[in-house]
């Protein structure tokens, strides 16, 4: 038993919904049909506010969400700032009532102490007796000296490939990768590249260091060394834990 096929022209199916029936009875099929869908069928159905005790457990949600972030925020180690930041805040720039000679007398004074320690004279502000101390030699004390901070140090430039800067002595306020920053006693702010440059600096024995004659000149033996800019192009950080190797130094 086949079926027969339907014919071409029978009657398209409508929707049974009574309001379809009701509109077709006032609008064409076609107007009726898209009242509905639009109006009726396709229209959003909005429900009523959610219950306060919802309201109450959203919102104690959004608390606990709220805390924990600040929590977090608040432990966080904060980003640091970049070199293009640095520069636009000014960190790096120097007051005029900052540039003092004077003012950083007592951070030279402080370099000193370290320095002392760093080569053992002292120890926990004290003088170590001469019978304990070490001799200083290049092989023992080089390295201690090459990785040692230098941010109060007085230098002097000795031997230069520009002899405009020779002479050139200060109180070193900022160690860079390529530069040393003096404040000259002039109240003068010198920046000095480190390379092509051999500086001087003086370590006065602490048994001496406090003693001064009637002309004003210092009394009793001192430690003096010469500093290779070329060999010493790194960052105060980047030397702690650096070891240097011996190189030729013929190069001025």
């Amino acid at each position: 038993m086949t079926s027969s096929p339907r014919p071409a022209n029978s009657p398209t199916t409508t929707p049974s919904h009574p309001a379809h029936t009701l509109l077709a009875r006032a609008h064409s099929p076609d107007t009726a049909s898209r009242i509905f869908g639009d109006k009726i069928k396709n229209k959003p159905l909005l429900l009523n506010p959610t219950a306060s005790a919802d309201r109450d457990k959203r919102a104690l949600r959004r608390h606990v969400r709220l805390r924990k972030q600040e929590y977090y925020l608040r432990k966080r180690k904060p980003r640091p700032l970049s070199a293009k930041e640095k520069r636009e805040l000014g960190v790096f720039e120097l007051k005029k009532e900052e540039v003092s000679y004077r003012l950083y007398e007592g951070l030279h004074r402080m370099w000193v102490d370290y320095m002392l320690e760093v080569l053992g004279y002292m120890k926990d502000g004290q003088v170590v007796q001469q019978s304990l101390r070490k001799t200083v030699t290049p092989q023992g004390g080089g390295p201690l000296l090459a990785s040692a901070d230098f941010h109060g140090a007085q230098l002097e430039v000795v031997r230069c490939a520009d002899a405009g800067r020779v002479g050139t002595s200060g109180i070193v306020i900022r160690d860079t990768k390529f530069t040393f920053v003096l404040v000259t006693a002039k109240d003068e702010v010198r920046v000095v590249p480190k390379k092509n440059t051999v500086f001087r600096y003086e370590i006065p024995l602490p048994e001496v260091a406090g003693e001064v004659r009637e002309g004003g000149e210092r009394q009793g033996r001192s430690l003096v060394f010469e500093l290779h800019g070329n060999q010493f192009e790194f960052r105060p950080a980047d030397r702690a834990n650096r070891k240097f190797k011996w190189k030729v130094t013929d190069y001025l």
